[in-house]
């Protein structure tokens, strides 16, 4: 039973890579310094997989603290590292937070990894890297286009780093996954999307809107070059995104890797406008979304979504779960936390 160190594990897509992880017989051991996460989330994975992974609480951004965590689990195979600052708009605000937050934690790890004789490291990147892309849908070699905040200039420099150490370290094996538009919940609602404060995200929104913590919902927007004026989004289930992660760490444990190296586009490969994913609330909650169109947001792309021809290929993995799937989750998730 190989022993798998994830970072960020009470987090959104962290927790729901835990339960997949542990469903599929790894030993998982989660580092999360809560400041984005709340320590029930521990139960909620326990009581989904009935057992329950170790944690320690620890801030990655202290160096002695990395290396101690290193010495005492010096029987760890690798590393999925989520545990990073994510919010655009307080990344602008904020740079050096994002700066030291997202990249010293991410060069510390890398850093214990080349210790060990042999290490696997999963990345949770992200399709920021890619910015408006010239073509659609977006393939992995699309250009890399200089980012657009302080939060998608740490995604590019995070692949950056990884790349140069994979370079010099024969022994370490990476995957950066880029994501696209995570969304949902675990179908038992004993985890999901949690966000502190006012939601970053769509779909949090649109759920906190409707159970009454919001007033009304703003959409940014509807004069955009799309069918019904608003901006598209590849929406893919947590659940989906999970066990990529799972299908990506087996790929580098068995060496089905073609380079230590490698880059893979997560999402559905299709696109959704905001308006769709309302409409698909409205149906699957059976309620009637409070939203208003307001003045578009400053930094937002018309439209991304994925061509996952490269994942569905070479992973072996493909998103099976529909946006109403998501919607419906997501809505469940929401009324048991407020319940």
């Amino acid at each position: 039973m190989d022993k798998i160190l994830v970072t960020g594990g009470l987090g959104f897509i962290g927790s729901h890579t835990v339960v997949e992880l542990q469903n599929e017989g790894y030993e998982v051991v989660i580092i999360d310094d809560l400041s984005n996460s709340s320590i029930k989330v521990l139960d909620g994975i326990t009581s989904i997989t009935g057992k329950k992974p170790i944690f320690e609480k620890l801030d990655l951004k202290e160096k002695s603290k990395v290396e101690d965590f290193f010495k005492k689990h010096s029987d760890i195979k690798g590393v999925i590292h989520f545990a990073a600052s994510k919010a655009v708009g307080e990344s602008v605000k904020e740079p050096l937070l994002y700066y030291e937050n997202n990249i010293s934690t991410l060069v510390y790890i890398l850093k214990e990894l080349k210790k060990l004789p042999e290490a696997s490291f999963i990345f949770s990147s992200s399709c920021t890297v890619y910015g408006q892309a010239d073509e659609l849908p977006i393939t992995e070699n699309a250009p890399i286009k200089q980012a657009e905040s302080p939060y998608g200039n740490t995604k590019q420099m995070g692949e950056e780093i990884i790349r140069d150490t994979c370079k010099v370290t024969q022994n370490l094996k990476a995957i950066a996954l880029r994501y696209f538009n995570p969304v949902g919940a675990h179908e038992s609602a004993k985890i999901g999307e949690l966000p502190i404060g006012v939601p970053q995200n769509l779909v949090p929104f649109i759920t906190q809107t409707a159970i009454g913590l919001r007033e009304q919902l703003s959409i940014f927007g509807d004069d955009y070059p799309t069918p019904d004026g608003t901006c598209i989004r590849d929406y893919i289930h947590v659940v989906d995104l999970a066990k990529a992660h799972v299908v990506a760490f087996k790929r580098l444990l068995e060496n089905n890797n073609k380079s230590n190296f490698e880059t893979f586009n997560l999402g559905t490969g299709k696109g959704s406008s905001v308006l769709e994913v309302v409409h698909s609330f409205e149906r699957v909650s059976g309620e009637k979304l409070n939203y208003e169109i307001v003045g578009r947001r400053e930094g937002d792309i018309i439209s991304a979504y994925a061509d996952t021809t490269k994942a569905n290929n070479e992973l072996g993995w493909k998103s099976q779960l529909s946006l109403d799937d998501a919607m419906r989750s997501a809505w469940k998730w929401e009324q048991v936390v407020r319940g």
